[in-house]
């Protein structure tokens, strides 16, 4: 895996969303929290100087700054750590991403600031302890109510604190990806006019010679159009549409390329009742035909297949868009590639590393059967709309 300043960005990002859609490797997201838990353990240790220690030979002895910072340091790394691993915990046992990304109101609210509280209440003594320090002597002394009482306060408002930073910078991120799905959105409704245009270029020029053919192709224009603009309009939509959407758009070239398209569409109801973002899989599909068959003298197939598959993270959708095709070539073309890395940018912007796409390509799909084709796989957490 390559370091990038944006993969950084990202995982960082998924790490304060604590969503479990994260980005980057699990070490990333430990780093990301003995990181942050060093910085909460440099404001602990500079209020205890200003609270006890403000005799200037205390503050200028670097050891007395590196002993308690390293008792800090302890304390915030096993709270750090407790936090962490109970939002591991928890998210799995209330049904992983999905459900997490679902959670609103008071729901959210007990989830993600009960789960700082209990890390807090529950790290902050096992911290002490790890740290050198006589709890029972340190609660059961002459200040020992007191102690209670202060330790109490502090974990609520740590919690709550940790809480509302963690929830502002949720919803910022929340809505860079939104964002960032309505620029690709934006881009991709720029591409339209031109196959707009030629559709209705070749429905004037059948219309001629062939009226029949052309009222067919503007049958198919018209329900891809309305199935596309709708899409626009939604967040996200049932796998089906986007099924109907790609049928009404195979349909529209198979008028246009006659015998040298054959299409199949395969998927179960629970696959279409799948919920994604919209216009996420029609770019696989006009790769499949411009790219891999139109360039092909005498055609082929195209095979879309979408299936709920069990994973190591619950059920997630798969959808595969085949061809037997020329294929994208060693280095993919100009159009082919910018719809991939459009699709990938936002995979990552809506599920982190939760939902991959993977192309192979030439060779790699190469059979006795098929020859040269290109298989494109789409896999992300399944999330259902009501049966």
């Amino acid at each position: 895996m390559t370091f990038t300043r944006q993969l950084l960005r990202d995982s960082w990002h998924s790490w304060i969303a604590q969503d479990m859609c994260r980005v980057g490797p699990l070490w990333l997201q430990w780093l990301w929290t003995a990181l942050f838990s060093a910085g909460l353990a440099l404001v602990f240790t500079l209020l205890g100087f200003l609270m006890l220690g403000p005799r200037a030979s205390t503050w200028g002895s670097a050891d007395q700054w590196l002993f308690w910072y390293g008792k800090n340091f302890v304390v915030c790394l096993t709270i750090g750590g407790f936090i962490h691993i109970a939002f591991e915990v928890g998210g799995r046992l209330i049904g992983g991403a999905t459900v997490l990304r679902q959670l609103k109101g008071w729901r959210a609210t007990v989830f993600f600031a009960g789960i700082p509280m209990l890390g807090v209440v529950t790290g902050w003594p096992i911290g002490l302890l790890l740290a050198g320090v006589d709890v029972h002597r340190w609660f059961t002394g002459e200040h020992g109510t007191n102690l209670l009482i202060t330790t109490a306060l502090l974990s609520v408002g740590l919690s709550l604190g940790l809480h509302l930073y963690f929830s502002a910078r949720a919803k910022q991120i929340e809505a860079d990806k939104r964002a960032t799905e309505a620029q690709l959105r934006l881009l991709q409704a720029q591409m339209e006019p031109h196959f707009l245009f030629n559709t209705l270029a070749n429905v004037l020029s059948l219309i001629e010679h062939d009226t029949p053919k052309a009222r067919q192709m503007l049958e198919a224009f018209t329900e891809y159009l309305r199935a596309s603009l709708a899409g626009l309009r939604r967040d996200e939509c049932p796998l089906g549409d986007e099924l109907d959407l790609a049928d009404a758009y195979l349909r529209l070239m198979q008028v246009r390329m006659e015998d040298r398209l054959q299409f199949t569409i395969t998927a179960d109801d629970s696959a279409r009742r799948a919920l994604l973002p919209p216009l996420l899989l029609q770019p696989l599909v006009e790769n499949a035909v411009l790219h891999g068959l139109e360039p092909k003298l005498q055609g082929g197939t195209v095979q879309v297949l979408a299936q709920v598959q069990p994973s190591e993270t619950g059920p997630c959708l798969v959808v595969t868009v085949s061809d037997d095709g020329v294929g994208l070539g060693a280095s993919l073309q100009v159009g082919a590639g910018l719809a991939l890395r459009n699709t990938r940018q936002r995979l990552t912007s809506r599920y982190g590393n939760a939902a991959t796409l993977d192309v192979q390509t030439q060779s790699q799909t190469q059979t006795e059967e098929r020859g040269l084709g290109t298989r494109a796989t789409l896999r992300l957490p399944l999330s259902s709309s009501a049966p």
